[in-house]
């Protein structure tokens, strides 16, 4: 089963129209917010299973802000990352909640850089970057594929544009 994992998008979805196009359609999408209205385009172009949670720019939204999924055997805690203060103090509340829910992978955007550390036993984070405004040093639009077999762990992979 492969999931694609994508972060504020801000609007633009070009960049997903692209990455949709260049991998074909995963068997399921999980957006981590920020899409600031583009909610209805992104429903429109994935016709798999599609995860949204709210983020700080999604006023209007009614995506809940976190959100637990049951995907391929994983549970996944699913959020923003705004609300667990990921710029301020690290991905250490995110992974407390992640834990309190039973959740073996934690998923957040909202700093709109790469990130995966699976140096925790029992969760692995993962932050997709961002599709159209990236942060890190090289600037370039990433985004995360997830995949899970059966009697296999999951797998990571953060790709760029």
């Amino acid at each position: 089963m492969r999931i694609l994992v994508v972060s504020d998008t801000h609007g633009h979805e070009e960049n997903l129209e692209q990455v949709l196009q260049d991998i074909g359609m995963p068997d399921c999408v999980i957006h981590l917010g920020d899409y600031e209205g583009g909610e209805a385009h992104i429903q429109e172009m994935v016709s798999c299973p599609l995860y949204m949670v709210a983020g700080n720019c999604d006023f209007f939204s009614r995506q809940p802000l976190t959100q637990i999924a049951e995907i391929g055997g994983m549970r996944i805690l699913i959020t923003h990352g705004h609300y667990f203060y990921v710029s301020v103090v690290g991905t250490t509340d995110l992974i407390e909640e992640a834990r309190a829910n039973g959740c073996n992978v934690a998923m957040f955007g909202h700093t709109h850089k790469p990130y995966l550390d699976q140096s925790d036993a029992g969760i692995a984070v993962l932050n997709p970057g961002s599709l159209s405004f990236p942060r890190q040093d090289d600037r370039r639009p990433s985004y995360a594929l997830m995949t899970v077999e059966e009697g296999a762990p999951a797998k990571y992979e953060i790709f760029y544009l």
